[in-house]
């Protein structure tokens, strides 16, 4: 599994010429990152007498960052794993109507698949920005930059995965299926890059 190489192994499959991983991948190996920034914000917050108030919110926050943790770390494998169809789907041959017309109907199906988990890993990061939102008026202010620099990396996994969703979608025949993966990628762009935008310049505007 490469969520379990070393950062290396990983940068080093990332910048061969073989498909995977690829951006799928790497979106949600930041998207993870991001979500660790916010831990770590967490753990150096609980035990302060100043943040006592914000503890019982500051453990459901850590419990919900955790678990947001994993499965994008997950979602690494997962995307990898949908690739796989829809690169064999390409290969099919097309001498014949027959065999074009069994080789779209296969892609077509690849193209659908391939284009869930990229918006899985959206939904995730959002999520995630949610927390760090929260995160950013409960943490310890020694270290709120890394809930910047966390919001960062998510807004990066975020926009990164929708590309993954966008061009499956561009080669997807059935447009009403297209239009709607498309609706949903577009209103999480939405969603998601004003929370990071409100959050980044909510802590710049304290730190400067």
């Amino acid at each position: 599994m490469m969520k379990h190489e070393s950062i290396d192994t990983f940068i080093t499959d990332l910048a061969s010429k073989t498909p995977i991983p690829g951006g799928g991948g790497a979106s949600a190996l930041g998207g993870a990152i991001g979500s660790a920034l916010g831990s770590m914000v967490g753990n150096l917050t609980l035990g302060k007498k100043k943040y006592a108030q914000y503890e019982p919110d500051i453990r459901l926050l850590l419990d919900k960052l955790s678990k947001n943790q994993e499965e994008l770390l997950a979602l690494i494998d997962k995307d990898a794993t949908a690739f796989e169809p829809l690169s064999e789907a390409y290969a099919l041959p097309k001498n014949t109507e027959e065999e074009l017309a069994r080789k779209e109907n296969i892609l077509e199906k690849a193209l659908y698949s391939a284009s869930l988990v990229p918006l899985e890993i959206m939904h995730k990061t959002v999520k995630a920005l949610l927390i760090q939102e929260e995160l950013s008026h409960k943490g310890t202010r020694i270290a709120i930059s890394d809930v910047a620099v966390g919001v960062q990396f998510l807004r990066a996994a975020l926009l990164g995965a929708s590309m993954n969703v966008f061009i499956n979608t561009k080669s997807m025949k059935n447009r009403d299926n297209a239009d709607k993966l498309n609706k949903e990628a577009n209103e999480l762009i939405q969603k998601g890059t004003a929370i990071a935008d409100t959050v980044y310049q909510y802590i710049l505007d304290s730190l400067i």
